[in-house]
């Protein structure tokens, strides 16, 4: 009895909250966002074994030499989160989608920056280059609809911990444009086929 009023009591101390999706999972198979004492949030651990949903690419060399963001996007959604989202069709509280960046291979061979390889013609990846994370929680970020989004460096080697960026930088246009609860499941078919498109 003691024994478990100490860990209720240290949990309470340290803040950690773990939401029913993450309790209810075997423990090493979640990774709930975890935070520093002053709010940044922590690079989350472990995210290439996480579920990988799909690679966006926007090139220097299609958007007039200067890309918002001319890597790829290789996006992984945290794997209890996942597992919620297909029984619900909803993002559970905790939810975490890690985008790692990765830039083209070096040098591009030909005007619309592609290179020429044995396979083919194409876009093919290159060096890491930092890496942006996504976490729902409704009141934490509710002056963003309820994902806060950071960036842990667009280099390597990633940062850390990383500061909740403004509304204006990233949340906006997830707003705008974004098909579903904020997440661009348009451009991800594991997390768009046979979903409802009603946000």
């Amino acid at each position: 009895m003691k024994m478990s009023f100490l860990a209720v009591a240290t949990s309470i101390a340290t803040g950690v909250i773990i939401t029913s999706v993450f309790a209810q999972s075997p423990p090493g198979t979640c990774y709930p966002p975890e935070y520093t004492a002053s709010g940044e949030l922590i690079l989350p651990k472990n995210f290439h074994e996480w579920i990988y949903v799909g690679s966006p690419l926007t090139p220097n060399a299609l958007n007039g030499g200067h890309a918002g963001f001319p890597e790829f996007h290789n996006v992984y959604i945290e794997p209890c989160s996942y597992a919620k989202y297909k029984e619900t069709y909803v993002f559970p509280e905790g939810t975490i989608f890690f985008k790692e960046l990765q830039l083209t291979l070096p040098p591009a061979e030909n005007a619309d920056g592609s290179r020429d390889e044995p396979s083919g013609r194409g876009y093919f990846p290159g060096p890491w280059n930092g890496a942006d994370v996504t976490v729902k929680d409704s009141k934490r970020y509710a002056d963003t609809g309820g994902w806060g989004y950071y960036n842990f460096n667009h280099h390597e080697p990633k940062a850390p911990t990383a500061k909740l960026k403004p509304q204006t930088e990233c949340a906006f246009c997830h707003v705008a444009s974004a098909k579903k609860d904020e997440v661009w499941t348009q451009f991800y078919p594991l997390l768009d086929i046979g979903m409802p498109t009603i946000k």
